[in-house]
């Protein structure tokens, strides 16, 4: 890919991601491109729930804790990270993040849940 090819993906990649702080290959602004172009009708509004449970220790002794992760794609480019936990000794929380960035959505692919489809592929894979 040319220059100017590259520049003109990131310009694109930029009106929907903050690409600011972020260096991209050419595989990446490849990646990010398709994605943009698959959003409205592959990604937006899906949601991928992930729960695990897992025992830890405290000064009270072992707990275990049940965590719930949701990761939803929104209504503007981006997606909304949803975390909760409930120990079993009766302590709980939830935290809320949003990622709207372009190093923030790569990375969120690499780890991503293997239902996800890909940009480029549509395969879940």
């Amino acid at each position: 890919m040319d220059r100017h090819e590259k520049k003109r993906l990131r310009d694109y990649i930029g009106t929907y991601l903050d690409v600011s702080s972020a260096r991209l290959t050419d595989d990446q602004a490849t990646f990010l491109s398709d994605f943009l172009d698959e959003y409205n009708e592959t990604y937006r509004g899906r949601t991928f729930t992930r729960t695990r449970s897992r025992t830890g220790w405290s000064s009270d002794g072992k707990y275990t804790r049940s965590e719930t992760l949701t990761d939803t794609f929104t209504d503007d480019v981006g997606i909304r990270q949803d975390y909760e936990f409930q120990d079993d000794d009766g302590q709980n929380g939830s935290s809320t993040n949003v990622i709207t960035d372009a190093r923030g959505i790569l990375n969120w692919f690499e780890t991503a849940p293997r239902s996800c489809p890909r940009p480029g592929r549509g395969d879940g894979r």
